[in-house]
């Protein structure tokens, strides 16, 4: 069974979401779950965006309890370079990751140099960084949109001058599942056997889990993610997706991660308090409604056996338990539950009525809570 490295870059990228700005202190908080979720790798920063960002990522790689690599993002531009080494060069495993765009459509609005100026500047810029470190990542970035020859030459030349692991990003979560997969199978077959291969995916199209899972399968071995799918417009590769994909259909995949899944959901819920940014609640895995029944049809068939309708087990994710959520399409077998969780047995005479008195109430009431229950039961 093969181990998939995560990379989370959740205080990168997922910092980059509209509003999900944090302070130093919060980045310092939110990176020590990150190390109790066992993540391999963290994307702790862009050290030469600000100087709050700087000392961040300077006080993270210092923090680091045990040997989880702390990676800081760089352009191909000198000052960049020099600027992570220095945010990261305390760290047990420190890592610089660089990157400069491949496709054509950024070579020309954007960063107006020719194809051979990137090829320069990557052959530079790596050999750069890998004066300060061994470990270097080096991105193609807008890959799925480049010309692939030229794309993998760029890769080549990052390889020859030092990179250890190719990230090929999706940036603007362009590519359908096949198409992704094709090119991670491509990109394998191309690049020294040595090197490993990272997917960036972004869900833009609502693709980003399913892109990383197409490459795991066609061969890469690092998905960078982050935590509740946070990052630049739709978002990234959810962590908790990706990971519980993995646990949860292991024998067929045949893949594993070193996370710790106990800790998804108080990763996910500290991230929400830290931003501000509330999970959907239909969100696979850690939305409100993952580990919730409200249908009579799915209540009755989860209190007959939890397998039933449950594929997971909530304490899998951290949680203590599922929640039967009483309301219009709640059925008799619920209602039963709950009266019986609230020391309450009765014969099915007495469930009937009261049944009848309580799709009164969840007729005018989206959720009949505890409170409501024990009024009926006091008429």
């Amino acid at each position: 069974m093969k181990t998939i490295k995560i990379f989370d870059t959740t205080l990168r990228d997922g910092e980059q979401s509209p509003g999900a700005t944090m302070t130093t202190q919060e980045k310092i908080i939110f990176a020590k779950q990150l190390f109790k979720l066992d993540t391999d790798i963290i994307e702790a920063g862009f050290p030469i965006s600000s100087p709050g960002d700087f000392k961040a990522v300077q006080t993270i790689a210092k923090l680091v309890p045990k040997i989880t690599t702390i990676c800081a993002l760089a352009r191909c531009v000198a000052k960049d370079i020099d600027c992570a080494w220095a945010s990261i060069k305390k760290a047990k495993s420190p890592r610089i990751h660089t990157f400069i765009a491949t496709s054509n459509i950024h070579l020309k609005y954007q960063v107006k140099k020719s194809k051979k100026e990137i090829l320069q500047l990557i052959k530079q810029m790596v050999s750069r960084a890998k004066s300060y470190c061994n470990d270097i990542e080096f991105s193609p970035m807008d890959a799925t949109r480049s010309d692939y020859d030229f794309m993998i030459k760029a890769c080549q030349i990052a390889i020859k001058v030092g990179a250890t692991t190719i990230n090929i990003p999706d940036t603007v979560g362009y590519s359908p599942p096949n198409e992704f997969g094709e090119l991670i199978k491509k990109v394998r077959r191309d690049l020294h056997k040595k090197v490993i291969i990272s997917v960036h995916c972004h869900n833009d199209l609502g693709l980003a889990t399913a892109n990383a899972l197409s490459a795991i399968q066609n061969g890469a071995q690092q998905v960078e993610c982050t935590i509740n799918g946070l990052g630049e417009r739709a978002g990234n590769t959810s962590l908790e997706e990706l990971v519980m994909i993995l646990k949860t259909r292991q024998k067929i995949l045949n893949f594993k991660t070193n996370i710790n899944s106990k800790q998804i959901y108080p990763t996910s819920q500290l991230l929400t308090k830290i931003t501000g940014i509330k999970v959907q609640p239909n969100k696979a895995v850690v939305g409100a409604n993952a580990f919730a029944h409200a249908s009579g049809i799915h209540q009755d068939g989860y209190l007959k056996g939890r397998q039933i309708y449950e594929i997971m087990r909530p304490m899998d994710i951290g949680l203590d338990s599922s929640q039967i959520v009483l309301g219009a399409r709640s059925g008799r077998h619920a209602l039963k539950f709950r009266l019986q969780q609230l020391g309450k047995y009765v014969n099915e005479e007495q469930l009937n009525n009261i049944y009848n008195k309580f799709l009164k109430i969840a007729d005018e009431k989206r959720i009949v809570t505890n409170s409501d229950l024990k009024r009926i039961l006091k008429k």
